[in-house]
């Protein structure tokens, strides 16, 4: 077997990953790399994230690893030596996001590919001009009729994220431009590496709001994630009152959990809408 005009001579399989498969290739000619695969993947899925990554990497505020082929069933990456988190790195994480975000998107959903995923999930790319209303109707009501549809929330439980979406715009929060978004900035989508630089990696990128992001990576455990915060606030001061919008900003994650995975997450989506409710 080849990849990338060399042989490969080791293949070691790479945890983490819970729809592709991924690996730490080493190719004849000494380069280390690594590989996503997908057997029958969607049509654009890893063209999806191939051009995510380079939209993020424009502003060249934030560390992610280069594209160096992909297909529809794979997409290679270079490896990036995993290492330690650090608190340097976190506070270094904060302000990127920060440059990141403010290097803007054309619209609320603009996204850098024709198809979108999060997960194993389509994303819609509609744009909008307004975030709250583009916020409930195209991540908030179409994933809820996914988990519904498929067994992982009950009727009450969706009511309350309905009755999320029909109030949006007085929980909101004040006006935000369209930021550029990774999307899926849960802490597992941080890569710290051993030069020092937390890595972004498997983003579902797109316009949306900057909150979003911030409550992804508080919503399931980020290393040093008050650093990233106040590293991030101080670059770029957050609006008023946005830790109560933290629940209403993590609801369109926990839906998408709740669609692919069932398990609780319907039922910790209710909670998060409540809390919003609550402001």
């Amino acid at each position: 077997m080849s990849l990338l005009g060399a042989r490969v001579v080791r293949e070691e399989p790479v945890g983490g990953g819970s729809i592709c498969a991924a690996a730490r290739v080493t190719l004849a000619d000494g380069r280390t790399v690594f590989v996503k695969t997908r057997p029958g993947a969607p049509r654009g899925f890893f063209a999806a994230e191939a051009a995510g990554l380079g939209w993020l990497r424009e502003p060249g505020t934030v560390a992610l690893p280069a594209v160096l082929d992909v297909t529809g069933e794979r997409l290679v990456l270079e490896w990036v030596r995993p290492g330690a988190p650090a608190v340097a790195a976190a506070e270094a994480l904060g302000r990127g996001l920060a440059g990141l975000h403010a290097a803007g998107a054309a619209a609320f959903g603009a996204a850098p590919a024709s198809e979108g995923w999060i997960g194993a999930l389509a994303l819609d790319g509609t744009p909008g001009e307004a975030w709250p209303e583009w916020y409930a109707h195209r991540r908030l009501l179409p994933y809820l009729r996914l988990a519904r549809d498929r067994g992982a929330t009950s009727g009450a439980d969706a009511h309350r994220v309905e009755e999320v979406a029909a109030r949006i715009a007085d929980l909101a929060g004040p006006p935000e431009p369209p930021a550029r978004l990774h999307g899926d900035l849960w802490g597992g989508n941080v890569h710290w590496s051993a030069a020092g630089a937390a890595y972004l990696v498997d983003p579902a990128a797109h316009g949306g709001h900057r909150e979003t992001d911030l409550a992804m990576l508080l919503l399931f455990g980020t290393p040093h994630v008050e650093r990233v915060l106040a590293a991030y606030d101080e670059a770029a001061p957050l609006a008023g009152g946005w830790r109560a919008r933290v629940p209403l900003h993590q609801l369109f994650p926990l839906l998408v959990h709740a669609a692919l995975f069932g398990g609780g997450y319907g039922a910790r989506a209710a909670r998060a809408a409540t809390e919003a409710l609550r402001g």
